[in-house]
């Protein structure tokens, strides 16, 4: 007989309703009681709110010495499939009804709800796009931060909790449990495993493995799995084909992969009724605990390997971006158009569509006929390619200690080491970004003013004064310092807005006083008249510009700002050490 008290709301609504965050307090307490020798319930942080936010850490030897397998849900609380799934396939994997002895060889960490005051704002129309249950959570935390577009940044006090978890359990693979959004077809999961596009290419075949098994699995017991996210290429039209995405360390996807682990983006389709997604989504945990169980020891010996050589990666060149399609821009938004990443045809087993003119909208719009199966032959463009690659320091990077504070707080969160510099350096010989184009996004997005840069690294000297960092590049993490730390990578803290005082000009002439300097620095430079006229001969916006005029001048003047547009973190080749002092 099934005991009551470790089942969920689940099971006893049949599969109506889901629980809210009262019931994972009570769920995780009498799963550690049922099981006192192998469950341990956490408390591993608080909400904006206040509230705890839970896990459980299922073992039965010593934890840090198996393969660790986390399974995260309920980022986006609407999607509740992972929390319910995970209690019972977590429940079966105990009681040895699911998976026997995997818990010898194996443990797994299960954050239920990740985003506890989401989880809290239950509504019925939280997700008009999702066939059950009745009611669910909301999507973004109380202060309206969506924590899969937090990995790198981590604003939100949810995201330092999670990853102060990861940095002390360093899980082998994370899950990251989700429901799709948009079209109707058949397949009722999609998994997109990484490393398999970014990251340590040696890890890469490791990650087509666990992805490639975990699929044999799932369509032996009745599932259609995809082994990618389905995005269509245009919104909403089905003929336009698929995109993959190779998505940046913001996303749990695209953050793993930079900590040389491996991650599975797991996603149930919503349009499936929520006893076949948490059905589904119990079978792809089960499925992914005996996998890890059994492959865990070389794939764990294979990220130790990576971890090495990442770092040796100075000097090494760097993949930063890719060009998939799209990449989320400052306000979230896809582009209509399609990019130009290579693709092939694929037979897709969808559903029968209309797409016509709405007298509503005025666009087209697609009504699916689930009742009728069909073959969709539509592009998948999913090859590939780099669009940013960087050659990494030799030494590492130098953080002003007007900057170490809070930056030496943001790189605390993801466990990277760095130092504090014990005295003044004088003309210590650096590389400095300027930045040649600065673009300001238009609108927020998640809390910030992103901005895009265009510039170059060039040598110069700088004096740095004690307190300042260093962030040595020889660390088993230099892939995620260089995300963070190279100021055109799309998830830097500089992309992000946190320097974008850096890029305001702050000190002003007046006209008048600037046609002064002009006359005089003419009078004194006759070369400054020759760049002057050809530039106006050949730049017709320069010369019908009265300020870019001026500025012409006023940029090369000694009272020009040389902090303007200066990213305020350097390069470095060596750790910078104190000069000896002069017998």
């Amino acid at each position: 007989m099934q005991d009551h008290t470790l089942t969920t709301i689940a099971e006893e609504s049949g599969f109506r309703r889901t629980g809210r965050t009262d019931e994972v307090t009570r769920l995780c307490a009498a799963f550690a009681a049922a099981w006192p020798r192998a469950v341990r319930s956490l408390e591993f942080g608080h909400s904006a709110e206040g509230r705890p936010m839970r896990a459980l850490l299922a073992c039965r030897t010593d934890p840090r010495r198996v393969p660790l397998l986390m399974l995260q849900a309920g980022i986006h609380p609407g999607e509740s499939d992972g929390k319910d799934a995970g209690f019972i396939a977590l429940r079966e994997i105990l009681g040895e009804t699911a998976a026997p002895g995997i818990l010898e060889r194996t443990a797994i960490l299960f954050v239920p709800a990740f985003n506890v005051d989401g989880h809290e704002r239950f509504g019925r129309w939280n997700r008009p796009n999702q066939n059950g249950p009745e009611e669910m959570g909301w999507r973004t935390t109380a202060q309206n931060l969506n924590l899969n577009r937090d990995y790198t940044k981590a604003d939100a006090p949810e995201m330092r909790a999670l990853l102060g978890l990861i940095r002390e359990w360093d899980p082998l693979v994370c899950a990251d449990l989700h429901v799709t959004d948009g079209a109707d077809f058949q397949p009722d999961i999609s998994l997109q495993a990484e490393p398999v596009n970014q990251g340590d290419a040696r890890l890469y075949a490791a990650g087509r493995e666990l992805r490639d098994a975990l699929i044999a699995k799932l369509a032996a017991q009745g599932s259609m799995p995809l082994p990618f996210y389905p995005d269509f290429a245009k919104p909403d039209d089905p003929a336009s084909g698929f995109l993959l995405t190779v998505y940046s360390p913001r996303f749990s996807t695209g953050y793993f992969p930079q900590r040389n682990r491996f991650t599975v983006l797991v996603e149930t389709h919503s349009w499936k009724d929520y006893a076949t997604r948490v059905r589904v989504t119990r079978n792809t945990i089960v499925g992914l605990a005996e996998l890890v169980a059994t492959h865990g020891g070389q794939w764990r010996e294979e990220t130790r390997q990576a971890d090495a050589t990442a770092a040796r990666l100075a000097g090494a060149e760097l993949v930063l971006d890719y060009s998939s399609g799209w990449r989320e821009g400052a306000s979230g938004a896809r582009p209509d158009t399609v990019g130009a990443s290579g693709s092939h045809i694929l037979n897709f087993p969808g559903y029968a569509y209309t797409r016509k003119p709405s007298a509503i909208s005025g666009a087209s719009v697609t009504v699916y006929d689930p009742k009728t199966p069909e073959i969709w032959r539509v592009p998948l463009r999913d090859q590939v390619s780099p669009s940013l690659v960087v050659k990494a320091p030799l030494g590492g990077y130098v953080v002003p200690v007007a900057w170490a504070s809070d930056i030496g707080a943001r790189l605390g969160f993801h466990g990277i080491k760095c130092e504090p510099l014990p005295a003044n350096r004088s003309g210590l010989r650096v590389e400095a970004y300027r930045a040649s184009a600065v673009h300001f996004a238009a609108a927020p997005f998640e809390g910030r003013m992103r901005v895009n840069l265009t510039g170059s690294w060039q040598r110069e000297t700088q004096d740095i004064t004690a307190g300042g960092l260093f962030v040595p590049i020889a660390q088993p993490l230099a892939r995620l310092v260089m995300h963070l730390l190279e100021p055109e990578a799309p998830d830097s803290f500089a992309a992000w807005g946190f320097f974008n005082a850096c890029f305001e000009q702050k000190e002003y002439m007046e006209p008048y006083v600037a046609e002064q300097i002009a006359r005089t620095m003419l009078a004194e430079r006759p070369d400054l008249g020759t760049q002057f006229a050809l530039r106006l001969k050949e730049d017709t916006a320069f010369a019908a510009s009265p300020s870019a005029r001026l500025d012409f001048f006023l940029r090369r003047h000694s009272s020009w700002d040389s902090h303007y547009n200066l990213y305020p973190v350097f390069r470095v080749d060596e750790l910078p050490v104190s000069p000896p002092s002069a017998a």
